[in-house]
């Protein structure tokens, strides 16, 4: 939907998770010189500012996301969390925390030269900021104004048959979730071998927790769903109080990892 705005939650807990597992994933992919092309059906603009004034201010979502493991540096974390952080302090470089990768930049920060790069965004203004926050990085990263669920198909099978695709939408349409489960199902009859990563939010609706396993269903036996609850579910039923990862074809080191 054209309201909505990622920024505004940048660096929330969804945005740990998704992210917490996006790097793990980069990790592995990368472990290989092969090339492989990383996909993201809703890139959102890019990264984000924390400075005031901004979207990602006005809520201040990212308090009690990035910012509560950003000012316990001095705690040991999970490896898979150390591996996170890293990557948000390479987005960084002053000491304060000031920017905040979204799952494009992380991209880019991870891949490799010969790792095709490829992002769909519909809405007109963030797709524009994202063209222009690319513009720089030549034929390797291609930003498409269109409809990721609908045009994914045209990126299936990759060349180099490895691919690690990122569904993320804001589900602000119910609908969403029914084109989630429509574009895994085409996907997978098009790339089985590929790495898909499906966000989703959790909240006080039928569909989000239907969603799990619907994709279970279809993802035979290679499958890891992952979830964080950080509240009791709300008992006016609205707000976000957690959200997960369900991936397809998961590198087998994934789940001990985020245990």
């Amino acid at each position: 939907m054209f309201s909505y705005r990622h920024g505004f939650h940048a660096g929330n807990h969804a945005d740990v998770l998704k992210h917490v597992v996006l790097v793990q994933l980069l990790k592995h992919l990368t472990a290989k010189d092969k090339p492989f092309m990383a996909v993201d059906t809703h890139a959102g603009a890019g990264a984000y500012s924390l400075d005031p004034g901004t979207y990602a201010a006005k809520n201040a979502e990212y308090a009690t996301g990035i910012s509560r493991l950003w000012e316990s540096a001095e705690n040991k974390f999970p490896e898979a969390i150390g591996d996170y952080l890293a990557q948000v302090r390479a987005f960084n470089p002053e000491p304060a925390l000031q920017r905040y990768p979204g799952s494009p930049q992380l991209l880019l920060q991870m891949t490799r030269a010969h790792d095709p790069l490829r992002f769909f965004e519909l809405h007109p203004t963030e797709s524009g900021v994202l063209k222009e926050y690319f513009r720089s990085n030549g034929r390797r990263v291609a930003v498409r104004a269109e409809d990721g669920f609908a045009n994914l198909r045209s990126l299936l099978p990759p060349p180099s048959r490895r691919a690690l695709v990122l569904i993320d939408p804001s589900y602000e349409d119910k609908d969403d979730y029914k084109k989630v489960t429509a574009t895994m199902r085409e996907a997978l009859q098009r790339f089985a071998t590929g790495v898909y990563a499906v966000w989703y939010p959790q909240v006080r609706r039928r569909e989000p927790a239907q969603l799990p396993e619907l994709l279970q269903r279809m993802a035979g036996d290679d499958w890891l769903h992952v979830s964080l609850t950080v509240a009791a579910p709300p008992a006016d039923g609205y707000g976000l109080y957690g959200s997960g990862m369900f991936i397809f074809n998961p590198p087998w080191q994934l789940a001990a990892a985020m245990r």
